[in-house]
């Protein structure tokens, strides 16, 4: 192990995967950047560009692995980033960096460029990502993508039950789904001023079991739309504070219940969500996976409230 921490291209690797990955942080806070492919894709593939100039394959993999799975933690720790957020942009960024380290390595193979230890010379890889990210964040006009997640499920109760005990919760808690075991945040309650047209509904959100206990709560904020008991209940987001979820979020909630045979509801549920994620192909299944555990822990608690109210 000490044989590992004293060999040059160990410590060469961890503190360049520091600059390079801080340097993408760093430019998000100070707004040169965004949550994109060029942060996701292009600095991993740069930075395996730059490790993969360096002799000793070994100890220059370690240390960027080392290096990567420190960084991602220290970012947990004082609260920048969710547990589930560093769990995801994991396997996402860690095969590009593998995929430029490749490259770089078969252009040292054949002598298209030369190995070095040179701190200088390595940094070089950075300069792209340095004039892509201003460049996509001031040139990019649409950068959030809105997309609607539908859940629909079957109660054995009248659609005015249905409605009733939706649209004002004291208390939700029913078993919680695999991702709020984690920290997606999950609401505790709902509750509505005026159940009118205009009228406020405000729901709360606690942290997530593995959760700093300042990360992951907060509040979503909704205006009532539209309101029919029994039949539907629309309502557009106009705040949420769901504290470091920035990337994330949220237009619309509505929900329409159909009466089924003599004393049965079909519930639908759409949420309106937004995000500034990209690429897409990687980000939107995780972000619907997230809002369809939320609908069924919901619909769980529904369950239980209405069997409390009205029996089986």
């Amino acid at each position: 192990m000490n044989r590992i921490f004293r060999d040059r291209s160990f410590r060469l690797a961890f503190l360049l995967t520091f600059i390079f990955f801080g340097t993408g942080i760093a430019f998000l806070f100070m707004g040169l950047a965004d949550y994109s492919w060029v942060l996701f894709v292009l600095l991993p593939i740069v930075l395996g560009v730059a490790l993969g100039a360096m002799p000793s394959r070994r100890f220059t993999l370690t240390g960027m692995l080392v290096a990567t799975i420190t960084f991602l933690g220290g970012m947990y720790i004082p609260g920048l980033s969710g547990l589930l957020c560093i769990a995801m942009a994991f396997p996402l960024i860690l095969p590009f960096v593998f995929l430029g380290y490749v490259i770089s390595y078969l252009f040292r193979r054949y002598n298209d460029i030369q190995e070095t230890d040179r701190l200088p010379a390595l940094l070089l890889p950075l300069i792209p990502f340095l004039i892509a990210a201003p460049l996509e964040h001031f040139v990019k006009k649409h950068k959030e993508a809105v997309i609607p997640v539908k859940t629909e499920a079957v109660f054995p109760y009248t659609p005015e039950q249905v409605y009733d005990a939706i649209l004002s919760v004291d208390t939700l808690d029913a078993e919680k789904p695999f991702l709020m075991n984690l920290d997606l945040p999950v609401p505790t309650k709902c509750e509505v001023g005026k159940a009118e047209v205009g009228g406020i509904r405000t729901c709360h959100f606690k942290c997530g079991k593995l959760s700093r206990a300042d990360f992951g709560g907060g509040t979503i904020t909704e205006k009532i739309t539209a309101l029919e008991r029994g039949k539907l209940l629309e309502m557009d987001v106009i705040g949420y504070d769901l504290i470091g979820r920035k990337w994330l979020g949220f237009k619309g909630a509505d929900y329409y219940f159909e009466k089924i045979g003599a004393d049965s509801c079909r519930l639908t549920r759409i949420t309106t969500y937004t995000s500034v994620l990209t690429p897409r192909i990687y980000w939107e299944p995780w972000e619907k996976m997230g809002i369809l555990q939320e609908h069924q822990y919901v619909f769980d608690n529904l369950r239980k409230d209405l069997k409390n109210g009205y029996g089986e």
